[in-house]
């Protein structure tokens, strides 16, 4: 079993709580990256109503987390979050792709998506930080060599080109 890795004061949690939480989550976390004003995750349901109350936990938490903070009261999120049904395994490596590749849009990481600290695309390209708090496999397994062909897939992907990028290649 890989363990929880991630060594920063934010995350100074007890090992035996860390374990606790992958064995009871609501939801599998496949991929994320967080954006200065919005954020992606790409998760897997492990039991009915699971995303709900997964993000309810997530906005709710941060909500007060940013309020306690910075002194402020209210709302933090300017809507209810949005989902989308992955219905095929094309539909499921493109919307990885278009999640990992969105560091893009900030031209001081755009080639550089990868090092994109708040992101878990150099999770799957390098070091897993999160351990079994991030599941690879779906991804990782469907390429022969996993780490490098899911990067391949990715140098290679048109999620989040321009469209002057797009013409270049047609």
């Amino acid at each position: 079993m890989r363990r929880f890795s991630v060594k920063h004061s934010v995350f100074d949690i007890d090992e035996e709580v860390v374990l606790a939480i992958v064995r009871e989550k609501y939801v599998g976390l496949i991929g994320f990256c967080l954006m200065p004003n919005h954020f992606h995750m790409l998760v897997v349901e492990k039991n009915e109503g699971g995303i709900a109350r997964y993000m309810q936990r997530v906005l709710n938490g941060y909500t007060k987390y940013y309020n306690a903070k910075y002194g402020k009261s209210g709302h933090l999120f300017q809507g209810p979050y949005k989902t989308v049904h992955v219905g095929t395994n094309e539909q499921l490596l493109h919307l990885s792709s278009y999640i990992h590749r969105n560091p893009r849009e900030l031209a001081e990481w755009r080639g550089k998506e990868h090092k994109y600290p708040w992101s878990s695309y150099g999770d799957y390209v390098g070091n897993n930080r999160w351990g079994d708090l991030l599941e690879q496999d779906i991804l990782l397994e469907q390429f022969k060599n996993e780490k490098e062909g899911y990067e391949a897939f990715l140098t290679s992907s048109t999620a989040k080109l321009s469209f002057e990028e797009l013409r270049e290649i047609y």
